[in-house]
């Protein structure tokens, strides 16, 4: 573990510790209303309907979309960055995958889970167990599931389903960017038909990773350069994730 000199909270007393700590109070318990308004718009977006198949390889074959869900009447996929060319799946998403929780959980609310990559089957089989994952895992190798929820960039292939400037924060550099980026969709299925409900890009895969949330409670918090007060970390953002059997 790297040792770094790092600026402490001053000292006080109970009392004046109470004191600030009732006053961030406050915040939080603003903040969590906030939170909860921005989970009503989320629920209350409009759907669109998935007309295209698409088909991936998976442990048990080849399965649709709609099979994907396994019975239930939602489905959320990880968009897990895994290029066909590469030998190990990328870091950040391994370590939201490692944040993921026990699936009966989400199973208890009609909700599946899923992952998907463009890798083939066999490499994720091979990463999947290596890592220790027990999570579906869906090969998209086959089919257009990656560039058209644009997490396969490819300015030569366009945009499939909405104009992809308008929701990530690479803004107009989406165009001149090629390769795999992270993200989270939602679809929800009425009978046979399946609705995209939901997408999130880059630091909104950040909201999944209860690691972030629970260094976000700490005097040090996640020790990244960008945080405030200054002194308290000077790793870039995400710079010190790493798959878990390589700390």
């Amino acid at each position: 573990m790297k040792k770094e000199a790092y600026s402490l909270p001053d000292i006080v007393s109970r009392d004046e510790w109470l004191k600030k700590r009732k006053a961030l109070l406050i915040e939080e318990k603003e903040f969590t209303k906030q939170h909860e308004k921005i989970n009503a718009r989320r629920r209350q977006l409009p759907m669109v309907e998935v007309n295209k198949e698409y088909i991936f390889d998976g442990p048990e074959g080849k399965e649709s979309l709609l099979e994907l869900f396994k019975g239930r009447n939602q489905l959320i996929v990880q968009h897990f960055m895994f290029d066909p060319e590469w030998n190990e799946g990328c870091k950040g998403c391994s370590f939201q995958t490692d944040n993921i929780g026990n699936l009966a959980h989400l199973h208890a609310r009609n909700v599946t889970l899923v992952l998907v990559s463009r890798a083939p089957l066999e490499k994720l089989e091979k990463f999947k167990k290596r890592m220790g994952w027990t999570i579906p895992w869906y090969s998209s190798f086959d089919n257009d599931f990656n560039y058209d929820y644009h997490v396969t960039i490819d300015a030569d292939r366009g945009s499939h389903v909405y104009n992809y400037e308008d929701i990530s924060t690479l803004g107009e550099n989406w165009k001149n960017w090629k390769g795999e980026q992270p993200g989270n969709s939602v679809f929800i299925r009425k009978g046979d038909s399946i609705f995209h409900t939901y997408s999130s890009y880059e630091r909104g895969c950040e909201l999944l990773m209860g690691t972030l949330n629970y260094l976000d409670l700490t005097a040090l918090g996640r020790q990244e350069d960008w945080e405030k007060p200054e002194g308290r970390g000077s790793d870039k953002p995400g710079s010190w994730w790493g798959l878990h059997d390589k700390y």
